[in-house]
């Protein structure tokens, strides 16, 4: 087995909850992430060309399954399940020290409010976190007027600044393509809810003995990577990759401001008929993510659910500053979803447009 051990720092709050739905570190969290970005590494080193049931064998195999129907013992009988290879464990398991009490203790978002077109003035927060987050009416200190502020749901975030010792063991042979896995997860990774939002931004850093987070992130024309219905590759056009950097910022919550004015604009863009929703057919912001609130279509059923396929994470400047990076990881909505691939692709290249823009103010850096 081969040993790996990092040291996992948050750059934004995490909403890592337990059953109690209070923040705590877990590894489970950690344990899934290093399976979703595994699968990008396998989708690379086979050339994007994978066979999903030979894949998901090797998965099982290596991660623990209670479902494939291939796996034997030694002896030739059928195995109904099988423990993970893959060990993971992280120096604390207390809980987050972002409490409810401390966050109602922070600066209010008055002022600092951002515009979106269709429902107004906004706390930039809650835009991207609304489900850990919600709007509380409060008091500042030393008035009387009530002012609406964001706050915690529950004691369910970890703080910006915590930090583990991430341990992982992984038999020899797997171990390449375990830590090209921590490389992008270093990269582009991010951890519980509303992580696609930039909540749980994380780095690692190696400890000793432990090698170089390095490799080549895995490139694929963004029109090619919808041939696949799951995440396999980050995307690149006649410009390089579909990797966007915000300018600096001191703190995170600064930050989070400028990305939830991008997300807004990026979003918005798409106009919605002038019909009371559910809207019959589907509409161009439909295929970004769904559902959206306030505005259903009739075409999908109403449980149905597609993650937006562009990622929000935070990193860490050498000089202590924090930016922004988006990344967009195409792949074609499922076949439920009836996706039309031309109309799909449209809408993508206004989105990459609109990121573009010299008004967003953000460079295209290599992945």
């Amino acid at each position: 087995m081969k040993q790996l051990n990092y040291t996992l720092c948050f750059n934004t709050p995490a909403f890592l909850g337990n059953a109690e739905q209070q923040a705590q570190w877990r590894t489970p969290p950690f344990k899934a992430l290093i399976r979703q970005w595994w699968r990008v590494a396998y989708a690379a080193d086979h050339r994007f060309r994978v066979n999903l049931d030979e894949m998901r064998t090797e998965e099982g195999l290596l991660f623990g399954h209670a479902w494939l129907d291939t796996d034997v013992d030694s002896r030739g009988n059928k195995v109904a399940a099988r423990k993970s290879l893959v060990r993971i464990r992280l120096s604390r398991w207390n809980d987050g020290e972002e409490t409810k009490r401390k966050w109602g203790q922070q600066e209010l978002e008055k002022d600092r409010k951002v515009r979106h077109p269709e429902v107004g003035q906004i706390g930039p927060l809650l835009y991207l976190g609304y489900g850990p987050l919600a709007v509380e009416t409060v008091h500042r200190p030393g008035s009387g007027k009530a002012e609406y502020a964001t706050v915690l749901k529950k004691n369910a975030a970890i703080q910006a600044g915590e930090q583990a010792v991430l341990s992982i063991a992984v038999p020899d042979e797997n171990a390449p393509r375990i830590e090209q896995a921590l490389m992008l997860m270093h990269r582009y990774g991010t951890s519980g809810g509303r992580s696609r939002n930039g909540w749980g931004s994380f780095e690692l850093t190696p400890l000793a003995g432990t090698p170089a987070l390095e490799g080549t992130s895995p490139l694929r024309p963004w029109r090619e990577a919808l041939d696949k219905d799951w995440p396999h590759a980050l995307g690149q056009d006649d410009e390089g990759a579909l990797v966007w950097q915000t300018p600096p910022c001191g703190d995170w919550k600064a930050l989070m401001r400028e990305m939830a004015i991008i997300k807004i604009g990026l979003r918005t863009q798409f106009k919605f008929p002038d019909e009371r929703p559910p809207h019959q057919d589907i509409e161009d912001r439909h295929w970004l993510a769904y559902p959206i609130t306030n505005h259903s279509t009739r075409a999908w059923n109403r449980n149905a659910r597609l993650p937006n396929s562009l990622r929000f994470k935070v990193r860490a400047t050498p000089d202590g500053k924090l930016v922004g990076v988006i990344i967009h990881v195409p792949c074609l909505p499922p076949a439920e979803f009836r996706p039309e691939r031309p109309r799909i692709e449209s809408v993508w290249l206004r989105v990459h447009g609109f990121l573009d823009a010299p008004a967003q103010k953000l460079t295209r850096i290599p992945a």
